[in-house]
Formats: C-alpha cells, sequence, structure tokens
C-alpha cells in the first residue's frame, strides 16, 4: 500500500484497478439513476420513522444511508485529488511553453503542453 497522491501513482498512463472502479463509481453516482435510488433510501428511512416500524428496520435503513454516504465520500476525495493533480499538471505545461516561448526556445514544453491539454481524455 502507498500513500502517494492517487494521480502520481502512475506515470505510464494506465490506470490501476482501483482508479478504474473510483472511474466507474463516479460515473454511476453521476447518474439520475443513482439520484433515484437515494430518494428511495431517504423515502424509506421517513417511511420507517412514520410508520414506526421497529428499531430493527430503523437500524437498518439508518445504517444503509451511513454506508452510502461513506462510500461517496470516499469516491468524490478520490476524484477531487484526480482531478486537482490534472489541473496542476496542466498549469505547469503552460508555465513551462511560456517560459520557452519568451525566451525563444521551442521545444519539449510545447510538446508537454499538448499531452496536459488532452489529460481529460484519459482520465
Amino acid at each position: 500500500m502507498t500513500l502517494e497522491h492517487p494521480a502520481r501513482r502512475r506515470d505510464d498512463g494506465r490506470r490501476g484497478r482501483f482508479e478504474q472502479f473510483a472511474e466507474l463509481a463516479s460515473n454511476f453516482t453521476s447518474s439520475p439513476l443513482f439520484a433515484g435510488l437515494c430518494v428511495c433510501l431517504v423515502a424509506g428511512f421517513v417511511v420507517v420513522h412514520v410508520v414506526g416500524l421497529s428499531s430493527e428496520w430503523q437500524l437498518l435503513v439508518g445504517d444503509s444511508m451511513a454506508a452510502v454516504t461513506l462510500l461517496l465520500l470516499a469516491m468524490l476525495k478520490n476524484s477531487e485529488r484526480r482531478a486537482e493533480h490534472a489541473i496542476q499538471r496542466k498549469l505547469d505545461a503552460i508555465a513551462r511553453a511560456m517560459l520557452e516561448q519568451q525566451e525563444g526556445e521551442g521545444g519539449q514544453a510545447r510538446e508537454d503542453l499538448r499531452k496536459a491539454v488532452r489529460l481529460e481524455e484519459r482520465q
């Protein structure tokens, strides 16, 4: 287990299993289907309390909501870190390209900038 920034773990452009899972989970949690499931879960929570079902049902619904919240927090943090790293790489590439242009050179920074601009296609 490494404690590196998630976006820096692989420099070869490939994503690991967790990164792929996080991307799929991020896509699913931003879908209308997931929003509908969350509304159903909240409605179930309200119904269980209004109807006065046993505490076992209340615990089940409450624990389900807590588990979904914890998973969403983990996926949100992962997505945030990957986006933060992508933005920083783009800014670094822009700064290097501008410096090269100012110095009258044309070289690697321009190519790095082209690669950085297409970062969102790989993530």
